[in-house]
């Protein structure tokens, strides 16, 4: 592990932003200051702003089982090419990631490759039953949310038990809220509905909840009253649903809304009320998105999304992205990053905030090229990913 110095660059995080110089040794930010000198490798920043890289609580690599939509290398290498080096694997594999057999081929495959670091949650119920939860029982400490994503847990009394024994084990119970009985009748009293439930039931367990993909205004008014009553929750939005409406046909579960959704998502964001920005990168053959499948290849495509549609065109400021994209995540999964510290992780990101460019969902890293993105105009590209002070992304010369 080589020690880096990185010189004139703009520096931003949650609470910074001014130019100037950092060094890395031994994986760790070690000195930020002005016209440093140290003997090892140089970047020159110039031009350049240099954030925490980020941090993406849902993502699907698909492996085991579904590798012909994506697997470990591929979206670990789409992550880094998207500016992150943390990511939280969704369950929904085949086998559905229920054991630590699983959890353990993940992580194991995961760290052979080296470019990410991976969190895999496991299913609330046993194989998605949504019934049993005695599996709970015998995951270790590697795993740290439990989630049913792609689904909801319909039975309430189940849903307890497994927040309650979260709760002991100090595990996140990550909720993918929608009312399978009513989604077909109503997407946005489906997501409603179970929102409200889940957040109930959250209040009553004391367990520490985070919604997904919040699509709704009113799903969100919900959380920001849980939060005023102090009730242990955090939320996240996905790009789509800040930057897209319903007039854009296009499949994703939770679906695209109507535009005073979208206004009020970004008015959370702006306000604070919103935890974190997270992809639910959702990769899919084309035929498998023509045949009906929801979801969006995100992950490389995230930040100038959110750059371009908060920052750019919304006046957010960079501050508030990087603590939702970073920051808070972070703190959220108790990790040493999210933050250009002195002793936090050097898992940065950099990027050329004034380049224009137009997607290109054919070029995506990842296997699925699925996106309504595609063609899109957007600013901010990223040019190189640091994993604890390794270059796992460049697209620049040194």
């Amino acid at each position: 592990m080589e020690n880096l110095l990185i010189k004139n660059v703009n520096l931003i995080d949650c609470s910074q932003n001014f130019c100037g110089d950092i060094y890395i040794e031994d994986g760790i930010i070690n000195e930020i200051g002005m016209d440093l000198r140290k003997d090892c490798k140089v970047i020159n920043g110039r031009g350049l702003t240099l954030l925490p890289s980020f941090i993406d609580m849902h993502v699907h690599f698909r492996d085991p089982g579904l590798t012909y939509k994506e697997d470990i290398k591929t979206g670990s290498r789409a992550a880094v090419s998207g500016g992150y080096t943390t990511v939280n694997l969704m369950a929904n594999t085949k086998p559905v990631c229920s054991t630590m057999k699983e959890v353990n081929y993940v992580l194991e495959k995961g760290e052979k490759e080296g470019l990410v670091d991976i969190h895999q949650t496991v299913s609330i119920t046993k194989n998605f039953d949504g019934k049993d939860t005695s599996h709970i029982d015998k995951l270790d400490n590697k795993v740290k949310v439990i989630s049913e994503d792609g689904k909801d847990v319909m039975n309430s009394k189940v849903m307890m038990e497994a927040m309650m024994k979260a709760k002991e084990k100090d595990m996140i119970v990550m909720c993918h809220s929608e009312n399978h009985d009513l989604t077909i009748d109503d997407t946005r009293l489906s997501e409603n509905m179970m929102t409200w439930r889940n957040i109930t039931l959250a209040q009553f367990t004391k367990c520490k909840t985070h919604i997904a993909h919040v699509s709704t205004k009113e799903a969100m008014e919900y959380i920001i009253d849980a939060k005023s009553k102090g009730i242990n929750i955090t939320c996240e939005v996905a790009p789509h649903h800040i930057a897209l409406t319903d007039d854009i046909k296009y499949r994703v579960n939770p679906p695209l809304r109507k535009e005073e959704d979208r206004e009020f998502l970004v008015e959370s964001i702006k306000k604070g009320l919103v935890d974190c920005i997270a992809t639910d990168h959702a990769p899919h053959t084309k035929e498998d998105k023509l045949n009906g499948s929801p979801g969006i290849s995100g992950i490389e495509t995230s930040f100038p999304i959110c750059y371009t549609e908060l920052v750019r065109k919304n006046s957010l400021s960079l501050n508030m992205l990087s603590k939702i994209m970073s920051k808070n995540p972070a703190d959220i999964m108790g990790i040493n990053k999210g933050e250009i510290k002195i002793g936090k992780e050097a898992d940065l990101v950099l990027i050329d905030l004034d380049k224009k460019y137009k997607i290109e969902a054919d070029k995506f890293i990842s296997k699925g090229k699925n996106s309504p993105f595609d063609e899109m105009e957007v600013y901010g590209k990223i040019k190189c990913t640091l994993k604890k002070g390794n270059i796992v992304y460049k697209d620049m010369d040194f």
